[in-house]
């Protein structure tokens, strides 16, 4: 695949990018990914309806797939932050859900924001949760308040 064109962003937004577009590329069974806002904003993701301005595709999955992986997210890293601190748990890392036909997995990157991957069922949690690890320690330094501002504004932009 080529690489995005993404014409008027920022180094920091390319940069967060070409890493959503590296973990969809080097990790087999991935149908969705999206990285969310800890107010339950859509940031980044692979549906071609929801990519930044000039990027390419990396995944075809279903119409609306990613609007609907950022809501699932969203809430499913609320209800695990409010069990979490009932339990005296400390913070969430990451939830897993195994379902028949998939699988969940719901990361957090910074300040709230998560990154959350909808896998097909034959996938390999252990390399998928790996790799959101990487996003996580790569993307995490660099998603500042300002960044996700510039994220939001491209999404909506693009719409």
């Amino acid at each position: 695949m080529t690489a995005p064109i993404t014409y008027g962003l920022s180094t920091e937004a390319r940069n967060l990018h070409w890493l959503l577009t590296n973990l969809v590329e080097e990790v087999p069974g991935l149908v969705s990914v999206a990285v969310v806002s800890s107010d339950g904003l859509l940031l980044l993701s692979s549906d071609p309806d929801h990519m930044l301005p000039g990027a390419a595709p990396v995944l075809a999955g279903p119409k609306g797939s990613a609007a609907d992986l950022a809501t699932i997210v969203s809430g499913l890293g609320s209800l695990t932050i409010g069990a979490a601190q009932l339990m005296d748990g400390g913070g969430v890392k990451q939830t897993m859900v195994a379902m028949e036909y998939g699988s969940l997995f719901v990361m957090s990157i910074s300040d709230g924001s998560l990154l959350g991957v909808h896998a097909a069922p034959d996938c390999d949690m252990s390399v998928v949760a790996y790799h959101m690890a990487l996003f996580v320690g790569r993307a995490g330094h660099v998603l500042t308040p300002e960044l996700r501002s510039e994220l939001r504004t491209s999404l909506e932009s693009a719409r």
